[in-house]
């Protein structure tokens, strides 16, 4: 028998939120039917539309504010949130805090079953605007003119933006330079349904510390018209430009970068250091657009994995070697790996740049290295995960198991793969002691965690 709903698609109701969604959106509930509303915080009164329903949850629009809440932050006309880019620029960087840690204990206790788990508060930044170093910027036109911004939450309609709050001031600076550039020498913007059309993105990249920029063109087409008089533009607009790409993608596709790419001007790469960890970075490069943050997040990663310099350490999805060579200042040697072979080529790259001689990186999968390595003698003393937000593959949680290191730092972007994984590996002799949650997005709901488990006896 069917369940009658208590609401319906188009009605008008009141509603009390009583929490956000892992996305952000406020959580109302009726006659125990949760009701999901974008913009509505906590503890606010709302009359909201219900725009769809279904079996188990449904979906509505704010109409209009009874009662706000004293976290929320009124936003200007930007209204960036709406754009895809800060899902909670309009709660208190307070409350924001707040939120994520009560999301992390919430999902170790509902899917983790780790009651007894130590979180400690979450690690924010003293100025948590203007923090992200990259920016790719999709590029279209209307009206006639270039625009360049971000896209409208489940639509390809780009938003033209001059700036926006979570990027660096020299990011902002670079894209709406180039955009002006661009469009002032006539480039004309890729059109996605003709596949016709030449500019697809502007790409920037900024080393906070080295103060060096990096701006990268992306194209459907191998000729970039112009070429000459944008790159003499560009040098002359942006006096921090060290590096200036071309990047050719001819395919229909919503993937940004293409394969081939050209130096147009400068070097290939441009430099950044996390501590005192120097990194080159190419067009191409995953490095963490965060970097303030990401020392935080590294320093705590290195606190639990507690070296004393006698240590075999194992770093799997190592990407370009960020966490292994913050490990290899205080081991005796770090083994990376990373199944994007482009990545392990940077990873190489950058511990030859620090002179870090007790490393070591291989292309493949962790769940098919990591136990090659195990067969041939070289265990771990200490294991350390970065898995993508699925999370780690279930055969490296059985080879960790099996492999039994005395230490697993786990590092995550996705608090409920973390607890199913810590389920995965407290099942298997492993105690999770504590765990630390980072922010390492503010204004966004993302969260990061570093969590220390340490074998039991008798395993």
């Amino acid at each position: 028998m069917s369940r009658i709903l208590p609401v319906n698609k188009n009605d008008f109701i009141d509603v009390v939120f009583e929490d956000l969604t892992h996305d952000g959106a406020g959580v109302a509930k009726v006659d125990g039917y949760p009701l999901f509303v974008p913009n509505g915080l906590p503890g606010e009164k709302a009359k909201v539309k219900v725009i769809k329903t279904g079996k188990g949850y449904g979906f509505g629009r704010l109409v209009e504010f009874y009662e706000k809440s004293p976290d929320r932050v009124e936003i200007d006309s930007r209204d960036f949130h709406k754009y895809g880019g800060c899902q909670l620029e309009h709660l208190s960087y307070e409350g924001q805090l707040r939120y994520k840690v009560n999301q992390v204990r919430q999902v170790l206790t509902r899917i983790g079953k780790l009651e007894d788990v130590v979180v400690h508060p979450i690690l924010g930044m003293d100025q948590p605007f203007h923090y992200r170093n990259k920016a790719q910027v999709p590029v279209g036109e209307k009206d006639g003119k270039l625009i360049a911004g971000f896209f409208k939450p489940r639509s390809h309609e780009i938003v033209d933006t001059n700036e926006s709050v979570i990027q660096l001031p020299e990011i902002n600076e670079a894209v709406q330079t180039v955009k002006e550039i661009c469009s002032e020498l006539g480039i004309p913007a890729y059109h996605e349904e003709s596949h016709k059309g030449v500019l697809r993105h502007i790409m920037a990249r900024y080393g906070q510390q080295t103060g060096e920029l990096m701006v990268v063109i992306i194209t459907r087409t191998t000729d970039l018209p112009q070429k000459d008089k944008l790159v003499e533009q560009i040098v002359a607009r942006l006096p921090k430009i060290k590096s200036i790409i071309h990047n050719v993608n001819s395919k229909r596709t919503n993937v940004i970068m293409g394969a081939t790419t050209n130096v147009l001007w400068g070097n290939e790469v441009i430099y950044d250091y996390i501590g005192d960890v120097k990194f080159a970075i190419s067009a191409l490069s995953f490095y963490q657009v965060n970097p303030v943050q990401t020392k935080v997040l590294y320093d705590k990663a290195l606190e639990y994995a507690d070296l004393s310099g006698e240590e075999s350490v194992i770093d799997a999805y190592c990407g370009i070697g960020t966490i292994s060579l913050f490990l290899a200042q205080k081991a005796r040697k770090v083994f990376g790996v990373e199944v994007v072979p482009e990545a392990i080529e940077d990873a190489k790259r950058n511990a030859a740049l620090n002179g870090m001689e007790n490393t070591e990186f291989a292309a493949g999968e962790a769940e098919v290295v990591i136990p090659k390595w195990y067969k041939e003698g070289n265990a771990a003393d200490v294991l350390v995960v970065d898995p993508p937000r699925k999370g780690c593959d279930e055969a490296l949680l059985q080879t960790i198991i099996e492999m039994k290191p005395k230490k697993v730092v786990y590092v995550s972007c996705n608090p409920a793969t973390l607890a199913r994984d810590l389920r995965i590996l407290e099942d298997g002799g492993y105690k999770t002691v504590e765990v630390q949650p980072v922010d390492l997005f503010p204004m966004t709901t993302h969260v990061e965690c570093v969590a220390q488990l340490i074998l039991k006896e008798g395993n």
